[in-house]
C-alpha cells in the first residue's frame, strides 16, 4: 500500500495498482457517483460499480466503490475521534487477509480533506456470487435444495463457523455479522465466504468471549443440528445449549430478533422529529446551502439528478408559509371559488367521452444537449420516430450555445419545437436578470419555435417559487416579452404531480397574464401504475380534471399539454424520486406505454413529452457506457409511435376489471393494444387477431385465434375480421374513472 495526497484528497492505494501520473484523475473520477457504471445499492450509503481496465496495471477491470457521508455533526465527531468508516473498512480488510478470510481485495481508500466531505472505500468487484440471506431465507421456507441443490447444508453451517472463528482469532469484531453481510463463492475446492460491510468493525487488543458472543449472535441459526454444526466448527468442540455460553447465545441471538422486529417502531417517533426540526441528510455529492443564506434561499442545483435540492428544513418551510397566509389565501379563494364550474364541467367531459374517434396526437420527448455526444443524441431521436421536441433551456446560465446548435439542428430535420423556461430562486428576486434572460432566450429561439412553456414545477418550494405570486409576477415579464413577437405562444403553469388545485388557483387569480396552453407535469401519484387510483382518480379522469379546469378559467385556453412525465430507476442519485418508488427498466417500458395510452386517447390532452432522452436514472438511453445504450423504454415508445403514426382510436373493447384492451384503425386495418393489470391473464376477444407483436415490436409465438394471454407487458394484436364499430353510445365508450 502507498499513501498518497493533493488537492482535495488523501488516502491509500494498492501498490503498483495505478501509475503515479494517472492517480490524481483516478482518484477524482472514483469520487464522482456521476462516473458510476452501475448502481449497487442506494440507501444510507451510497456503492456503485465503476470501470478501472483503461488505468488498473494488474488487470484488475471493475472496482466498487463505497461512498459514506460526514455531513451530520454525529458523523463528523466519529470521523476525528475513530477514524472515517472507510478507514475502518480498510484497516479491518487488511486484518482479514492477513489471516486467511476473503473479502473483496481493498483498492482504495479515500477522504475528502474538507470535514465534512466523504470517504470512499474501494474494492475489487466480485461477480457470480450469492448473499447468504437468500439460502436461510429458502431454509426457513422448506425449499433450499430445490433453490440451491449445491449447497450442503451441515458444510455450510461448518463453513461459516470456521470463517468466523479466523476473523475472531484475527482481532476482527466486526460488530455487524448478518447474513446480509456473507457473500457465497464457489471455490475450486469447496465453497468460500466473503465478508464485507466492514465499516462498524474495531481491531481490539483482545476479543473476549462476549464480544465473539455479541458477534456471532446476530447469524439466525435456530434450527438445533445447524447450530450444533455451526458450533463445532467455532468453538472446536460440541457446545450444550445449557452451558453458560450456549445459554448467553441464545438469549443475545433472541434480544436481537426482538430488536429487528421492534426497531422499526421505535425509530418511527424520531424519523418524525428529525423530519420536522432537523435538516434531511443528503448524498455527499449535493453541495451545501450559500452561506448565511435565508431560508427562502437554500436551494441548490443537484447535477446528478438535474434538479434543484432544497436544504431548507420542514421547519423553515412551514414558517415561510406561514408568513406568506395572506398569499396562500388568495390562491385558495380562487380555487374554491372556481371549483363548481370545474367539477360541473368535468363531470360533463367524462359523460361525452367516447363519442367520438380520437386521431393518435403522436408522442413527445424533451432533452437537453448532452455535450460531446451531440451527433449520437441526434441520431436516438431520429430512431425513435417522434415530430416534436420539448427542449428545456436554462436561464439561469451564462451561455446557451449548446442548446441553440442542437434546436437549429433539430429544426432543420423537421422537427417541431417548444421550449421549456424554468425558474431558480435567483431569478425569483432578481425581475430584472429574469426579464434580460427570457428577452435574450425568446430572440434567440424564436425563429425555431414559437411555444415557450413558464415555470417548471411552481407548487414545489426548491425551483424557487414559494407563492403563487411569485410565479405570476414571472410570468407577467414573460408575457410582455413574447408580445413583441408573433405567433408566439405563452404555455404554464406547469404544475407538478396531481396538484390541480394548484392548477385552478394560477388559472383563476386576478391577472393580467393568459395563457395560450395549460400544460401540467402529471406524474402518477407515488410513481405506481399509470392506472393507479388516487383520491379516487386515475390518469383518464386526472387529465378530464385538468381540461375542465383549462375550459372554465379566466386566464387561460383551452388546450392541455402534459409537458414532463417519467418513471424513475433504481440508479442512486441520478433517480429524480426516492429509491422506494423507483422500478426496473421493464415496468418503466411497460408503464410508459400505458401512459401515453391512457393520456393521447383521453382526448383531453394533445400532447405529452416524456423527460428525458437521456439521462441516468430515468431517460430512455442510459449515458453511462461509451455508447447511448437504448433502455427498453426506448424501444418501446419507438414501436408505439411507429404502429400508431396516422392511427385513429376508436373505442375500448368490452373487457374484465383487470384487462384494457384497446382498438385502433389504420388505413382500412384494424388492431388492437391490449394488456392486464393483474399479472398472467387468458382474454378472449370479439374477432380473432393473426398476428401479435411485442411492446419492443417483436413478433410473439402466439397462434392466431380468440384467446390470448395477456401481461402487464402491451401487446398488439392484427385482426383478421374486426367487428363493425359500435354506435356512439356504446357501453364500450364507457370511461374507466375513479369517480364513478
Amino acid at each position: 500500500m502507498r499513501a498518497f495526497s493533493f488537492a482535495g484528497w488523501r488516502g491509500e492505494v494498492r501498490k503498483d495498482l495505478v501509475d503515479e501520473d494517472r492517480l490524481e484523475q483516478t482518484v477524482r473520477r472514483l469520487s464522482d457517483p456521476g462516473q458510476a457504471k452501475e448502481t449497487l445499492h442506494w440507501g444510507r450509503n451510497y456503492l456503485y460499480a465503476t470501470d478501472l481496465s483503461a488505468v488498473s496495471l494488474d488487470g484488475t477491470a471493475e472496482a466498487v466503490v463505497k461512498q459514506f457521508s460526514n455531513r451530520s455533526s454525529r458523523e463528523r465527531r466519529k470521523r476525528h475521534r475513530q477514524g472515517s468508516k472507510a478507514e475502518k473498512s480498510w484497516r479491518a480488510a487488511a486484518a482479514l487477509l492477513a489471516a486467511g478470510v476473503q473479502t473483496p481485495a481493498p483498492l482504495f481508500l479515500i477522504e475528502a480533506e474538507a470535514p465534512d466531505g466523504p470517504s470512499l472505500y474501494v474494492t475489487e468487484r466480485l461477480h457470480d456470487f450469492v448473499e447468504t440471506r437468500y439460502y436461510f431465507r429458502a431454509l426457513a421456507k422448506g425449499t433450499e435444495r430445490a433453490e440451491f441443490p449445491g449447497i450442503d447444508r451441515a458444510e455450510l453451517m461448518a463453513t461459516i463457523g470456521d470463517t468466523f472463528r479466523q476473523v475472531h482469532a484475527a482481532g476482527v469484531w466486526h460488530r455487524d455479522l448478518s447474513i446480509g453481510n456473507l457473500l457465497l463463492v464457489e471455490g475450486e475446492r469447496q465453497l468460500e465466504i466473503y465478508l464485507i460491510d466492514l465499516d462498524r468493525a474495531r481491531l481490539p487488543a483482545r476479543l473476549g468471549v462476549c464480544r465473539r458472543l455479541r458477534d456471532i449472535s446476530r447469524l439466525p441459526i435456530l434450527d438445533p443440528a445447524d447450530r450444533r454444526a455451526f458450533w463445532r466448527s467455532y468453538w472446536g468442540r460440541s457446545l450444550s445449549l445449557l452451558s453458560l455460553r450456549g445459554l448467553t447465545f441464545r438469549f443475545l441471538q433472541r434480544a436481537f430478533l426482538a430488536k429487528n422486529r421492534w426497531k422499526g417502531r421505535l425509530r418511527r417517533p424520531v424519523r418524525w422529529v428529525k423530519a420536522w426540526l432537523i435538516l434531511r441528510s443528503t448524498h455527499a455529492h449535493i453541495p451545501d446551502a450559500p452561506g448565511g443564506a435565508p431560508a427562502r434561499d437554500k436551494s441548490v442545483w443537484d447535477q446528478l439528478s438535474d434538479q434543484p435540492h432544497q436544504h431548507a428544513s420542514r421547519r423553515e418551510r412551514i414558517a415561510i408559509r406561514l408568513g406568506d397566509t395572506a398569499a396562500h389565501a388568495a390562491a385558495l379563494a380562487a380555487a374554491a371559488g372556481a371549483a363548481p364550474r370545474i367539477w360541473k364541467r368535468y363531470r360533463e367531459l367524462l359523460e361525452s367521452r367516447g363519442r367520438r374517434s380520437i386521431q393518435w396526437a403522436g408522442a413527445g420527448i424533451a432533452l437537453r444537449p448532452f455535450p460531446g455526444r451531440e451527433e449520437d443524441l441526434l441520431a436516438a431521436v431520429d430512431r425513435l420516430g417522434v415530430r416534436r421536441v420539448l427542449l428545456r433551456l436554462h436561464p439561469w446560465q451564462q451561455q446557451h450555445h449548446d442548446e441553440e446548435a442542437l434546436a437549429r439542428e433539430l429544426f432543420a430535420r423537421g422537427y417541431e419545437l417548444a421550449f421549456a423556461l424554468p425558474q431558480n430562486r435567483e431569478l425569483v428576486r432578481d425581475p430584472n436578470r429574469w426579464r434580460s434572460a427570457v428577452s435574450e432566450l425568446v430572440d434567440r429561439f424564436r425563429p425555431l419555435g414559437g411555444d415557450f412553456q413558464v415555470g417548471q414545477a411552481i407548487n414545489r418550494s426548491k425551483w424557487g417559487i414559494w407563492n403563487y405570486r411569485e410565479y405570476l409576477r414571472l410570468t407577467a415579464i414573460a408575457r410582455e416579452v413574447l408580445s413583441a413577437y408573433p405567433n408566439t405562444r405563452l404555455i404554464g403553469p406547469a404544475v407538478i404531480d396531481f396538484e390541480l388545485q394548484a392548477t385552478a388557483a394560477v388559472l383563476n387569480m386576478p391577472c393580467e397574464v393568459r395563457f395560450d396552453i395549460v400544460s401540467s407535469l402529471l406524474y402518477v401519484d407515488r410513481r405506481g401504475a399509470p392506472e393507479n387510483r388516487q383520491l379516487g382518480f386515475d390518469t383518464v379522469a386526472k387529465c378530464a380534471l385538468l381540461k375542465a379546469i383549462a375550459e372554465t378559467s379566466k386566464n387561460s385556453g383551452d388546450e392541455c399539454w402534459i409537458t414532463e412525465v417519467n418513471w424513475p430507476l433504481w440508479e442512486g442519485p441520478h433517480s429524480p424520486a426516492g429509491r422506494t418508488v423507483s422500478v426496473d427498466e421493464e415496468t418503466q417500458a411497460d408503464y410508459l406505454v400505458r401512459y401515453y395510452l391512457a393520456t393521447l386517447t383521453s382526448g383531453f390532452v394533445q400532447r405529452v413529452y416524456w423527460w428525458q432522452l437521456a439521462a441516468r436514472g430515468y431517460g430512455l438511453l442510459d449515458p453511462s457506457g461509451e455508447a447511448l445504450r437504448e433502455r427498453p423504454s426506448f424501444k418501446a415508445l419507438a414501436t408505439l409511435q411507429d404502429r400508431l403514426t396516422g392511427a385513429t382510436y376508436m373505442r375500448t373493447e368490452p373487457s374484465s376489471a383487470t384487462t384494457r384492451i384497446l382498438f385502433f384503425e389504420i388505413e382500412g386495418r384494424s388492431f388492437l393494444l391490449a394488456w392486464s393489470l393483474a399479472g398472467p391473464e387468458t382474454v378472449t376477444l370479439e374477432a380473432p387477431f393473426e398476428i401479435a407483436t411485442s411492446r419492443d415490436g417483436e413478433a410473439l409465438p402466439f397462434e392466431p385465434g380468440l384467446t390470448i394471454e395477456l401481461t402487464s407487458s402491451p401487446v398488439y394484436l392484427e385482426l383478421a375480421n374486426p367487428p363493425a364499430t359500435p354506435p356512439a353510445n356504446s357501453s364500450a365508450n364507457a370511461p374507466t374513472s375513479g369517480t364513478r
